[in-house]
């Protein structure tokens, strides 16, 4: 698990732990630093999964291969690439290391993988940042608290990725796409990229510019002023981080050699910026202090994964609802309340 420290890769380390599985987590615990925060962010989480005797915890970064090879050992049966640089905005001020953690970080756990136990499955993180302003050529209606769909129900893995503005972050995570998709090609290694959309979740450490359900949330909770990029009424397919973890589990199980996946909520778990904030005032009772700004760069009005793919191949689809979903992340970070402070 590369990135076990993180919101999935965390929740993917307990899964497997949970099986009785022997699981191996490697992480910088960079997190907080990426981001120029002084409080500790995924150390919480690394914490946490000490309570798994069968999780081995290494400290290191997926850039350099000897820690890759001191977690591999002998050999996995799979690898769930979790690990990545994950902020939009922060790609745009520091693209060169955006680059290196989520391209080549990418390229160096696929090419220790197959020159050491090339039998391994890789799952890759993928995002629909990949799409990048593509999306924005499928029509919408802008309705009082957001925008929606004009005859397309979601993004299906037919969208084309290119000629197009992506982020520096869109085409990081674009590049370890592809060599996810050409090492099944050229290689004949299981892989499988799926380009998730919002995934939120317990022990999710949100910043204003990654991880905006957590950040909203916390924000809530502690009064805290939020800067709404945009008019608000952008919407998000939201997928739990448990369903996502299963959606894995799935794959690595199955007999499919490689896949592309979009996989989110889906047309039935979306929300608005709007939608989420009067939630979590109904829920908290405090007002919110919001500063509308300028729309950030490329940042899709409206992102909801046609999950049809994913749902017919791997007979998977998501369990915990929106509703649900956004209570359970409230109450843990309720219960968590001084880590934020």
């Amino acid at each position: 698990m590369t990135g076990g420290a993180g919101l999935i890769g965390s929740h993917a380390a307990e899964y497997y732990a949970k099986n009785g599985d022997e699981v191996i987590i490697l992480d910088n615990l960079m997190r907080s630093k990426l981001f120029g925060s002084d409080k500790k962010s995924v150390e919480y989480n690394w914490n946490y999964l000490t309570k798994y005797p069968n999780i081995t915890r290494i400290k290191g970064d997926v850039r350099n291969e000897e820690d890759i090879l001191k977690a591999i050992k002998e050999g996995v049966d799979a690898v769930i690439h979790t690990a990545g640089q994950p902020g939009v905005p922060l790609s745009v001020r520091i693209p060169k290391e955006d680059f290196s953690i989520n391209a080549f970080g990418t390229l160096n756990v696929l090419e220790c993988l197959r020159q050491n136990c090339s039998d391994a499955t890789f799952v890759y993180c993928s995002t629909n940042k990949v799409y990048g302003e593509n999306v924005d050529i499928i029509p919408l209606e802008e309705k009082e608290t957001r925008y929606v769909f004009n005859g397309v129900k979601g993004v299906s893995e037919k969208m084309p990725i290119d000629h197009t503005g992506h982020t520096p972050y869109g085409a990081s995570k674009y590049v370890g796409d592809l060599y996810t998709q050409e090492y099944a090609k050229i290689y004949g290694m299981k892989t499988v990229c799926f380009r998730m959309s919002c995934i939120y979740g317990r022990r999710q450490f949100g910043f204003e510019d990654q991880g905006w359900v957590a950040w909203f949330v916390i924000a809530s909770l502690l009064n805290k002023p939020i800067n709404i990029f945009g008019n608000g009424k952008q919407v998000r397919d939201m997928l739990f981080a448990d369903d996502v973890v299963k959606a894995y589990d799935l794959f690595i199980k199955s007999k499919l050699k490689h896949e592309v996946f979009n996989i989110g909520g889906g047309p039935e778990n979306t929300i608005s910026l709007l939608e989420f904030l009067d939630i979590l005032k109904e829920k908290t009772g405090n007002d919110m202090d919001m500063t509308f700004k300028d729309w950030r760069p490329s940042d899709q009005k409206v992102y909801i994964s046609d999950t049809t793919k994913v749902k017919e191949k791997l007979g998977w689809k998501p369990e915990i609802s929106v509703k649900e979903g956004i209570q359970l992340l409230m109450d843990w970070a309720k219960d968590n309340q001084d880590l934020f402070k």
